[in-house]
């Protein structure tokens, strides 16, 4: 029998990359751009750690992590965010994720299986967005709000602009701060604001700040500190954030979840039944890489270098701009999926449409459209003679097919 909550669902972005490039021969050596996957090594002593904490392997890891864990998480987050003497516990405020992915999708079947919140079942998102949030509101029974985030509104949703008899209905919202797709960094005052939107309507949202330790300038503003500086403890807010963008440890599978205290204390008790523990020698590794920022400094250089390549390639095209956060390009083609094909067969450059990140509104216009993802993750001479490619392309009309005698 079908699962109608599941055939909700489209393909995801990569299942339909796949499905746009079937049969299409690349045209170069294969660059694969289209996923946010870390190329930088993380430090050499991950390994020698993993090795040493092998004896870890052969025991079950609690749910809650380690001491060693939740104090090393805590500590880095107070010196990240300022939040000395915030009252943040490790043991109350912070548990261990396998990564930001599992709860970013476990965290909509808290929120909307928390009867003291029925009938509220309104989930907001940003669009584009990364997919997880919406496969994560259909499968718990919500139902998601597409708010757009594109040009107009400096590409980050503006949530503050609906109804209030559309915000009373609302138990979730998902706000990715320096953004994906878009990499737009949401400034301290708007994460306040939100966060006061979010207990006036009393929804719960999920931050999703994975990618907070790539930027171009400035650290970017974080809901933890917002939360300090508003008083009310860390209420109506879990912020999320792992080592797979910080320390480009993407294998791992490790991350953190932090907030509200009864929140923090619902999803352990969700986690005990459906929630993969981290393995101990990952825990180990994971307290080390919290400790150290030097690794963190060296991968942030190699980033920022590689945009400054992107600003030499591509920054006479009109529609390029240099993102504040986050290690992707978002660029406007006229046609992203013509011009993924087209990069592909042409220059074998692989990219994302910014369709398949995206929702059609009511009138069929889906703001990720006209758009391209580009994730500079790689090496920089791979890097450079990828966009050396993209740039010979898009500044090339389309090849027409040879008419057939």
């Amino acid at each position: 029998m079908a699962n109608s909550r599941l055939d909700l669902l489209t393909d995801y972005p990569f299942q339909r990359l796949a499905d746009l490039l079937h049969g299409v021969a690349p045209g170069g050596t294969p660059v694969i751009m289209s996923i946010g996957e870390p190329q930088h090594q993380p430090p050499a002593w991950v390994a020698d750690i993993l090795t040493r904490e092998a004896a870890g392997w052969g025991k079950y890891p609690p749910i809650s992590g380690t001491v060693e864990f939740r104090a090393a998480a805590a500590e880095w987050l107070d010196r990240r965010y300022g939040l000395a003497g915030s009252g943040l516990d490790p043991d109350r405020h912070l548990l261990p994720l396998a990564g930001t992915r599992e709860g970013l999708f476990q965290v909509a079947q808290l929120v909307l299986g928390d009867g003291r919140r029925k009938p509220k079942n309104l989930v907001l998102l940003p669009n584009p967005f990364y997919q997880v949030y919406a496969g994560a509101t259909l499968l718990a029974g919500g139902e998601p709000v597409f708010v757009p985030a594109s040009g107009e509104t400096g590409f980050l949703p503006d949530f503050a602009d609906l109804p209030a008899e559309l915000l009373d209905r609302v138990a979730l919202a998902y706000f990715c701060s320096p953004g994906n797709p878009q990499g737009s960094v949401a400034s301290a005052a708007r994460i306040a604001h939100l966060l006061q939107l979010a207990r006036r309507h009393d929804f719960v949202i999920a931050a999703d700040e994975c990618y907070s330790e790539i930027y171009h300038t400035a650290p970017p503003p974080g809901f933890l500190a917002a939360a300090r500086s508003l008083g009310d403890g860390f209420s109506h807010l879990l912020v999320f954030n792992s080592l797979s963008k910080r320390s480009s440890a993407p294998g791992l599978r490790s991350g953190m979840v932090a907030g509200d205290a009864d929140l923090i204390q619902d999803f352990r008790r969700l986690r005990a039944y459906g929630g993969a523990a981290v393995p101990l020698p990952i825990q180990a590794a994971s307290v080390a890489l919290w400790r150290d920022e030097a690794h963190v400094l060296e991968s942030r250089a190699s980033y920022n270098a590689k945009f400054d390549l992107a600003d030499r390639l591509l920054g006479d095209l009109p529609a390029y701009r240099r993102p504040q956060g986050g290690f992707f390009l978002w660029l406007e083609v006229g046609n992203g999926e013509a011009v993924t094909r087209r990069l592909w067969r042409e220059a074998g450059v692989k990219v994302l449409p910014g369709a398949y990140l995206g929702r059609a509104d009511a009138m069929g216009r889906n703001p990720g459209d006209a758009y391209i993802r580009v994730a500079l993750v790689h090496d920089q001479d791979t890097t450079e003679r990828a966009l050396t490619a993209l740039k010979a392309v898009l500044a090339l009309p389309p090849r027409r097919r040879m008419a057939r005698a």
